[in-house]
C-alpha cells in the first residue's frame, strides 16, 4: 500500500476537479462499446443468468469480465496508471473509503439519468453506498446474520433449541460452557463462536451501542457499552478454551460441505450470515439445526448486515455503460430470473432451496411471496422465516472517509483483548484515539 500512495495521490489530484457519472458527464452506453469488469466473476447459476440477460438486452456492448476476488492493490494500482475499469465490484463497507479518497466517483447522476429505482434497495444496502449526500454504488446480495443452534449441542445441555434467548448474557453463558466439550485441553466442541474481532459491531449493537456515528464523523469505540460488550464475548472465547486454542480449532471448520461443524458435532453455536445458511441446505439437507435471530438485550433483534456493490472508479472509459448494467443486474426482474435459476438447479439436484436473498426488497417479495415454497426440511423452511423477519433490522457501521482504518483500529483492539494483552477499556480507548486521528475528528 506504501508503494501506491504516491501514484495514487497524483492521478487523485489530477482528476478532483472531474465530475461524477451521469448529468452533465454521461448519458446510455452507446452501441458498439466496451465493458469492463473487475471483482467478479461467474461462479454459479446466479451470476451468470443475470449476466445472460444483460448481454442479451445489450448484444452490442462487448463485455469483459476480469474473473476473480476484489483485490485492493490491483484496483488502486489500476485507478493510479489511469487504466481503470469501467465497473468495479466490492464489499459495501470499502466503498466510503474509496469514495472519500477519491478512487469512486459519485453516481447521483447515474442513478437519475437512468431512472434506478432506489427506493427498492434495502434502507441499510443503500446507506452503506452513499457517503455526504451522493450515491457512490448500487448494492447487490443482502446478507443477515442469524444464530445457527446444533439441535445434539443443546439436548445434550438439557435445553429445546427453539427456547435459547440471547436476550440473557448470563444464562448465554452458561449455555455456552454447557455445551463445549473438551479432553485433555483439546476442544472437541466449540459451545459458542462470538465470531470476534469481526462481529464487534453486533456485539456492541446488541449491548445498546454504535460504534461509529450516523454521519460517519465521531467514533465512540470508547462508550462503557462496547467495553462491556466486548470484555463479555471475549470472555466466552476465554471459558471454551482461550483465543489461541478456539481459533485454531475453528480455522479447520468447513462450513460449505456434507461435514460442516454442526453435522461433525464440532459446534454449539454459531453468530454467521445467512450464505452459510444456504451452504447448508445445499451439501446437508437433513442437518439438525435451529436457526434463530440473534436478539439484543432490549429483546429487538440485532442484525449486522452486509454484501456486495457495483462502483465507477475514477477513470472509467465508459460510465454509461457502467450505469446500464448496475441498472440491469440489480433490477427486480433480473434477481427473480436468477432466483428461478437457482429454484431449478437445485431441484434437479435434489437439494434443499431457501431462496436468493437480494438487495432489492421488491425482488425479495416475489422470490419469498409468489418462488419459494416450503421444502418439507422443517429446520430450513423455519430458517427462511426467522432470516425474513430480521432483514429490516439491518444495520450496518456507517460509510466513512476512512473506513478501512477505522475497522482495523476496532479489530485490532477484539484482538488485543483476546490474546490478553489489554482490558477492553485500555483496548477500545487506544482504538479511540487511532479512530479520531483517521477522521480527523
Amino acid at each position: 500500500m506504501r508503494r501506491l500512495a504516491v501514484p495514487l495521490a497524483l492521478f487523485l489530484a489530477a482528476i478532483s476537479a472531474c465530475g461524477g457519472v451521469g448529468g452533465s458527464s454521461g448519458g446510455g452506453a452507446a452501441a458498439g462499446s466496451t465493458l469492463t469488469t473487475m471483482g467478479f466473476g461467474l461462479p454459479d447459476e446466479i451470476a451468470t443468468t443475470r449476466v445472460d440477460a444483460f448481454t442479451k438486452a445489450h448484444p452490442d456492448i462487448r463485455l469483459t469480465i476480469n474473473q476473480g476476488q476484489f483485490d485492493e492493490q490491483a484496483f488502486l494500482s489500476s485507478v493510479a496508471s489511469g487504466n481503470a475499469p469501467d465497473l468495479v465490484y466490492l464489499p459495501r463497507d470499502k466503498i466510503g473509503g474509496y469514495a472519500a479518497r477519491g478512487a469512486l466517483q459519485p453516481i447521483t447522476g447515474c442513478v437519475a439519468d437512468h431512472a434506478i429505482p432506489t427506493g427498492d434497495y434495502y434502507p441499510a444496502a443503500a446507506r452503506q453506498v452513499q457517503l455526504g449526500g451522493q450515491w457512490y454504488g448500487i448494492p447487490e446480495f443482502y446478507n443477515s446474520v442469524v444464530l445457527i443452534v446444533n439441535d445434539k449441542a443443546a439436548e445434550d445441555a438439557g435445553v429445546d433449541p427453539a427456547e435459547i434467548d440471547t436476550r440473557d448474557w448470563d444464562a448465554l453463558a452458561a449455555l455456552a460452557r454447557k455445551m463445549t466439550k473438551s479432553s485433555g485441553g483439546t476442544i472437541e466442541r466449540l459451545g459458542f463462536h462470538p465470531k470476534l474481532p469481526e462481529f464487534l459491531p453486533l456485539w456492541a449493537k446488541a449491548n445498546g451501542a454504535d460504534l461509529l456515528s450516523a454521519d460517519g464523523l465521531t467514533p465512540h469505540l470508547d462508550d462503557p457499552k462496547v467495553a462491556e460488550a466486548l470484555a463479555y464475548a471475549a470472555k466466552l472465547v476465554e471459558e471454551q478454551g482461550g483465543w489461541t486454542r478456539v481459533k485454531a480449532f475453528a480455522d479447520t471448520f468447513d462450513y460449505f460441505g456434507a461435514g460442516n461443524p454442526f453435522a461433525k458435532d464440532q459446534l454449539g453455536m454459531l453468530l454467521t450470515e445467512q450464505f452459510v445458511v444456504s451452504a447448508m441446505a445445499g451439501a446437508d439437507p437433513d442437518a439438525a439445526v435451529t436457526v434463530l435471530p440473534f436478539l439484543g438485550r432490549d429483546g429487538a433483534p440485532v442484525n449486522s448486515v452486509g454484501g456486495n456493490a457495483w462502483a465507477v472508479p475514477k477513470g472509467a472509459k465508459n460510465p454509461g455503460g457502467a450505469c446500464t448494467w448496475m441498472k440491469e443486474m440489480t433490477a427486480a426482474d433480473t434477481w427473480i430470473a436468477a432466483a428461478r435459476a437457482r429454484q431449478a438447479k437445485r431441484a434437479a439436484e435434489g437439494k434443499v432451496d431457501i431462496g436468493t436473498y437480494t438487495g432489492n426488497q421488491k425482488a425479495d417479495a416475489v422470490i419469498f411471496g409468489e418462488m419459494r415454497k416450503p421444502s418439507g426440511r422443517e429446520a430450513y423452511d423455519d430458517a427462511v422465516e426467522v432470516i425474513r423477519s430480521v432483514q429490516q433490522a439491518g444495520f450496518t457501521v456507517p460509510p466513512s472517509k476512512a473506513a478501512a482504518e477505522f475497522t482495523t483500529a476496532y479489530q485490532q483492539a477484539g484482538t488485543r483483548v483476546l490474546q490478553g494483552e489489554q482490558t477492553a477499556e485500555e483496548a477500545l480507548g487506544q482504538a479511540q484515539a487511532e479512530a479520531v486521528k483517521a477522521l480527523g475528528s
